[in-house]
């Protein structure tokens, strides 16, 4: 029987545990053995390699994060702690691994594999969707959830004491959470790092706007952009004329009761990777695309800066 193991790496996301209980379930399927590497890249330097099984998984498909961790590693950085990774995965015979992880984490898989032919398959997850050569990243669906819920419950709050909200949302310098979120809640203000903004062109429409009755506003941003959730709060109050209150939603993003889309995504990227390395795929990345699944290069996908869709984009411009 052949070996194959599983490691988590970077930002934890709601799907990731969905992905591991079918990553043991499929691997027995297809007659390999599953281990999971516990704490990413350290296990693997730390020998946290352990056999998985089906009681291992049981009852983890509706809980957010990951059983296994997740960390970031300098160390794996360093060649001589690669070479002691290796090692580690010779000694129980593993030469395949399925790593759930965003570019920074396949990049270090690229030079592992090159250094040392650990075959392997990457599997977009972070909440901020800014993985180039994919337009899905697990966790995305229910990242997104958690934030309808969040501007949902803010906007009651906002209409009672005639307030305006400024909700600030994770998505580093990629403003797709936020502008789907803006999109589907009906915020009144959208802010990205995508485009350029001048606070002063909303300033006439929004008066005019309480003028002929609004009584609050729902801003949505990306903590990306080129101010402080505080100065927009403070440009409501001062240029606006509304009593102004932040919300920076942060770490909650990232946890949660996957959805059932982030579930079924899980199950679907890990059909593929083991696929794949079943198959001929070495070293490549598994993206969805308008296509369906595609497996991808890691200079595609790693080395290449991601961009808004333009279509996304263009909703923005008419708000």
């Amino acid at each position: 029987m052949k070996n194959i193991a599983i490691l988590c790496s970077g930002g934890d996301v709601s799907g990731m545990n969905p992905a591991l209980k079918h990553f043991v379930e499929y691997s027995i399927h297809n007659g390999l053995t599953p281990y999971f590497v516990y704490d990413g890249f350290e296990g693997l330097i730390d020998n946290k390699i352990y056999r998985a099984a089906h009681q291992h998984v049981a009852g983890i498909i509706n809980r957010g994060g990951t059983i296994i961790g997740s960390a970031r590693s300098r160390r794996f950085m360093e060649k001589g702690f690669r070479e002691v990774a290796k090692n580690n995965l010779d000694a129980l015979k593993i030469d395949m691994l399925v790593v759930l992880g965003g570019d920074g984490s396949f990049r270090g898989m690229e030079l592992f594999y090159k250094e040392h032919g650990i075959r392997f398959c990457g599997i977009p997850s972070t909440i901020d969707n800014d993985i180039n050569g994919t337009e899905y990243c697990l966790g995305v669906d229910t990242a997104l959830n958690v934030i309808k819920d969040s501007i949902d419950n803010v906007r009651d709050t906002a209409a009672s004491f005639s307030r305006a909200f400024v909700i600030e949302t994770m998505g580093r310098n990629c403003g797709y959470l936020a502008l789907v979120s803006a999109l589907c809640s009906g915020a009144e203000l959208c802010l990205i790092p995508e485009i350029e903004y001048d606070l002063k062109e909303y300033e006439e429409n929004f008066k005019e706007q309480i003028k002929n009755g609004r009584k609050y506003f729902i801003a949505v941003i990306s903590e990306g952009i080129k101010e402080e959730s505080n100065e927009i709060a403070e440009w409501f109050e001062q240029k606006i004329g509304l009593e102004s209150r932040v919300t920076i939603l942060g770490h909650t993003q990232r946890g949660g009761n996957p959805t059932i889309y982030d579930r079924f995504m899980a199950y679907k990227f890990v059909n593929h990777a083991i696929d794949g390395l079943l198959g001929d795929k070495d070293e490549s990345v598994v993206c969805y695309t308008k296509k369906d699944f595609e497996y991808k290069s890691i200079d595609e996908v790693a080395n290449k800066k991601y961009q808004l869709d333009s279509e996304l984009l263009g909703y923005l411009k008419k708000f």
